[in-house]
Order: structure tokens, then sequence, then C-alpha cells
């Protein structure tokens, strides 16, 4: 598979003004040092994606920068025993996008072990309907298993459940039997949030102000992608011996708690990392991610964009205007 001698990227400059995105023509030659070429074929905007193209948090660290947290496409050319010229991969994470160029460009030139080979149940385009954001739910709902976690201990909450994670979060935890509790500050989304899974939507203004320390037991489970007072009540509201996944702070990093739902009533924090998590739980994941997702549900919380409309889509993610996920086709 010969790359073309150039081929179309977006790139954030930093400026003394601040920074700069636009869309420009790179070549392979321009590309970061890695083992593995992979022609991009999907990508993804992810709430992190927004930040960096908006510069509204310091995400970006290397200058310039070629955005773009996830990629799905083919290996091109592999200096690697793992991999070949035409075999289908999927990354999420790893500082790319970040520190190293990433998926909004034809090519991405990667480190081996930042590679997923794409399951065969999935299309590109659905690995990216996933992405980082349904990947993070998998992770967070497989944490909650491994605690012990299962229906009987009661209702699961889903905090921003009108996102990315929130919306595979529903359907995973739904295609599990739960009687999931979804908290949106858009209550136009509810036949959305039902669709997907969710038996009762509530307004996210019962978690997100200052609550108390311990509060009456509605839920034995939750995946929170707010952090700050979101966490903070969804942990005081939690039943005995249940537990929190926490996984995102789009209301803040502080976290205005007390120990007492940890010390009486033995509720567990459960932390989840998605950029940095080893290869073989990031292979356990897409296995299940591919087994137990519904992909017709998948299908309707997707909205496809091209490579054009990346940067209007970072800004809409940034103000709460993108429902579901949103898939870049680049090719």
């Amino acid at each position: 598979m010969n790359p073309p001698s150039s081929f179309p990227a977006i790139l954030i400059s930093k400026t003394e003004g601040g920074q700069t995105v636009e869309k420009t023509v790179l070549s392979v030659d321009d590309l970061m040092e890695g083992d593995v070429l992979v022609k991009v074929s999907h990508s993804t905007v992810n709430y992190k994606d927004g930040l960096a193209i908006t510069g509204k948090s310091p995400v970006v660290r290397h200058w310039p920068m070629v955005p773009g947290i996830d990629f799905a496409g083919t290996v091109a050319a592999s200096d690697s025993p793992d991999y070949k010229p035409g075999d289908p991969v999927v990354l999420t994470g790893w500082g790319v996008g970040e520190t190293h160029w990433g998926a909004y460009a034809g090519y991405a030139r990667v480190k081996a072990d930042w590679l997923v080979p794409l399951p065969p149940e999935l299309s590109p385009s659905r690995a990216m309907a996933i992405g980082t954001a349904g990947f993070t739910a998998m992770l967070a709902v497989l944490a909650l298993e491994r605690h012990g976690i299962t229906p009987e201990h009661g209702p699961a909450l889903v905090t921003g459940a009108a996102g990315g994670v929130g919306s595979v979060a529903i359907a995973l935890l739904n295609r599990r039997g739960f009687h999931v509790i979804a908290s949106t500050g858009r209550k136009s989304e509810e036949g959305y949030l039902r669709h997907l899974g969710a038996a009762e939507v509530i307004d996210r203004s019962e978690l997100s102000e200052k609550g108390r320390p311990l509060g009456k037991e509605r839920w034995g489970s939750a995946i929170d992608v707010a952090g700050s007072h979101t966490l903070a009540n969804a942990l005081a509201q939690t039943t005995y011996g249940g537990a929190v996944a926490a996984c995102g702070l789009a209301q803040g990093f502080d976290l205005p708690a007390t120990v007492m739902p940890f010390i009486l009533r033995g509720v567990a924090l459960l932390g989840i990392d998605s950029v940095m998590a080893p290869k073989d739980k990031r292979i356990a994941a897409w296995e299940c991610l591919s087994a137990d997702l519904n992909l017709e549900r998948l299908d309707d919380m997707t909205t496809v964009i091209g490579l054009d409309d990346v940067v209007q889509a970072g800004h809409d993610i940034i103000e709460g205007k993108v429902r579901g996920r949103t898939v870049v086709e680049i090719a």
C-alpha cells in the first residue's frame, strides 16, 4: 500500500495570541516516529478533542499538533512483527492527539503497542462510533462487574447521559438487565435516552449542586462523567455495598465529598483510565463491545461528518450541543 505524496489533515499551531486551527496538507515524511504506518479511514470527536480544538483546556502538549485521539484504519507499512500491511486496526488514547500526532489526517505513524486488532464484528465506522467514549464506558461497566455489581443491587445511574460515554453506558447496562437512571441537562433528549435503554430520566440539577454528605439510597451503582458535586452526590445516594465508576470531569476535577458513604455504607469509588489502559484490558474491552453492544442502537446514537466539519464539531461538543457519538470519515 503506497501512500500518496500528500494528504489532508487538521493542524493546531501555537501563536502569541493563543492557537490556530486549520486544514492543511501533509506528507508521510512529516509524521512523527513510530513503527507502524496506518492509513486512517475513520475517527471520532470526543470531549477531549473538543478541548484540544477550542483550547479550552491545555490538552495539547506538543506543537504543532494533529488532533484526534482515536482512529480506525488499515496498516500501510510496519516494522513490527505484530502487524502487516492490510491489517485492520483501532487506536484509542496513549497521548495521541495530545503529545503525538493524531487521527485527523489521512495517515498516522504510531507505536505498535498502541494498536489493537479491529474485531471482525465491527466495521471501522462502528469502531469509531464506539471510540474512546464507548471504550471508557465498557471499562466502567467491567469495573463494576469485577466489584460484584449486578442488576440485583438496584438501579444504575449514568450521568452526562446524552453524551458519548453516557449513551454507550446506557446501552451496555440495559443489555445486562439493569434498571438505568439517566441524568442529563437536556430534557429534550428523554426520548433518545429511553430508546437507548434508560428506564428513568432525571435532571442533572438534582445532582449538580452541593448536597448532603449522606442522602437517600437511590441506586446500587453509577457511572459518572462529571466529577465535582455530581460525583459527590452520586456517592452519597448509592446503596450499601454499591460502587461508583468515575471516568470524567465535565463539571470539575474536585470532589467535595465526605468519607461517610465509604465508611457507613461501604460504597466503593472505582477510578477508570482509558488513556494508558494496558493492552490486555483493551483487547478484553473491545471483545466485549463487539459481542455485547447492540449495533442498531449504536447506529441510532451516531452522526457521521467529514474532515471539513471537525472544527465545528469540536466547538459543539464543548458547548453541549452533541448527542451520542460523532464519526469522522477521513477518506
